[in-house]
């Protein structure tokens, strides 16, 4: 539908502009990920590339415009976040999508609101977006994102025990780095539920 590639290609200007050289290359890395995933495990391909490019639309706000960006906006803002505002930017990003761009689907806003931290029982568009952000072709440095990608593609659910296995070891040896509570939960229903034959 030409509206729907001219809003797109729009907020793909609009993040352009508005975001780092280097951050908009993730953003597009993220969405094109996301597309391809959402045509192999028969998801909405546009949605799933709305949903990348609006991921990290609040990356670069400061601290202080996120913390009260969501006290404005009546966000509920945790101890580990009020601590770690950056771990706000998928909430803030959220609400740039419904109020910039007008979008009311939940499962998009929650593919934004949680794409760093996961949450317990996501949707098939929030798992995508979660798996995309981790493995994009821009990302190089983490250890085993061969097999990850594969999984991506193969087994979507072992794909995101994977990913938060690998983040919480990660953060657990990071000093000074604390660890989402949402993170937490989102591990442990994933490792907790019954694994698909």
């Amino acid at each position: 539908m030409k509206n729907k590639e001219d809003f797109l290609n729009q907020v793909m200007k609009d993040m352009k502009e508005s975001l780092p050289a280097k951050r908009y290359k993730h953003t597009l890395g993220v969405a094109y990920t996301a597309a391809s995933m959402a045509m192999c495990h028969k998801e909405d391909m546009e949605d799933a590339f709305l949903a990348g490019l609006l991921h990290d639309s609040a990356k670069y706000f400061s601290d202080k415009k996120m913390i009260e960006a969501c006290e404005q906006k009546g966000l509920p803002i945790s101890d580990v976040e009020r601590r770690n505002p950056y771990l706000l930017h998928g909430k803030v990003g959220a609400s740039i999508a419904k109020e910039k761009y007008h979008i009311e689907r939940d499962d998009i806003l929650n593919a934004i609101t949680y794409h760093t931290t996961g949450r317990p029982d996501m949707s098939l568009l929030e798992q995508i977006i979660f798996a995309a952000d981790y493995i994009e072709p821009g990302r190089m440095r983490i250890e085993g994102l061969e097999a990850v990608r594969h999984l991506a593609f193969h087994d979507l659910e072992e794909c995101i025990r994977t990913i938060l296995q690998q983040t919480i070891e990660y953060l657990s040896t990071q000093e000074g780095k604390e660890i989402d509570e949402t993170t937490l939960e989102t591990y442990s229903y994933y490792m907790n539920i019954e694994r698909r034959i």
